[in-house]
């Protein structure tokens, strides 16, 4: 754990924000994709003082996912992406809690398809649902396999930030949100990119395979 985050030395370690400075800065993370339980898949997400931030334990193979759960430091549900079934592209959607029919959804994440990797920049698109329905779409640009890819609002302007991190190999990265979107939100997008361009998962011809074989 100190090697994923050594707490003495962290160049993007959060400092507390100026009291001149009204706004609330943004959130630092360190993801590492891989579960603390023994024989499980998953996240563990640490702040920017190293200590447990959020944890993702799956189980289920890594293959054909349904959905995956985010928990707080506890083990207490946050967020339920779940896989949406017979859908013509890559689909997943967001829950408040532990995904039952009570459950509010929050965001829907759409894979952007395209047969030509060179000819769009955008990987997928999120839609506000629920109470915030109204509000504009999202769109993720750029490379979750690079960690380098970030989501942005209607304006442009980056809501959430997947950063690689130096010296520590494609499992350990940054996630920077800011205070609009928040930091279990945030986890919840890198968790379905994840499943949607995670290893072996990135080519549009695995995508086809994997849509006709629903």
């Amino acid at each position: 754990m100190a090697k994923v985050h050594p707490n003495a030395a962290d160049p993007e370690r959060r400092q507390p924000p100026h009291q001149e400075d009204p706004e609330e800065p943004p959130t630092v993370l360190t993801v590492w994709r891989k579960s603390l339980l023994f024989n499980c898949h998953g996240f563990t997400v640490l702040d920017a003082n190293g200590d447990l931030a959020f944890r993702v334990d799956c189980y289920a193979s890594a293959r054909r996912r349904a959905e995956v759960l985010l928990m707080d430091a506890a083990g207490k549900p946050l967020l339920t992406v779940r896989r949406k079934r017979l859908s013509l592209t890559d689909h997943w959607v967001i829950y408040d809690g532990d995904g039952t029919t009570s459950s509010r959804p929050l965001l829907s994440v759409r894979r952007h398809l395209s047969l030509r990797r060179s000819s769009s920049k955008t990987l997928a698109c999120v839609t506000p649902l629920g109470s915030a329905a109204s509000a504009a779409e999202y769109v993720v640009e750029g490379s979750y396999g690079r960690r380098a890819c970030a989501v942005r609002d209607a304006h442009g302007d980056a809501v959430a930030e997947v950063r690689r991190k130096e010296s520590v190999g494609d499992d350990v990265f940054r996630l920077v949100a800011d205070p609009r979107l928040g930091a279990p939100l945030a986890m919840g997008l890198v968790i379905a990119l994840d499943e949607m361009f995670g290893a072996g998962r990135g080519s549009a011809r695995s995508l086809l395979r994997r849509t006709w074989s629903v």
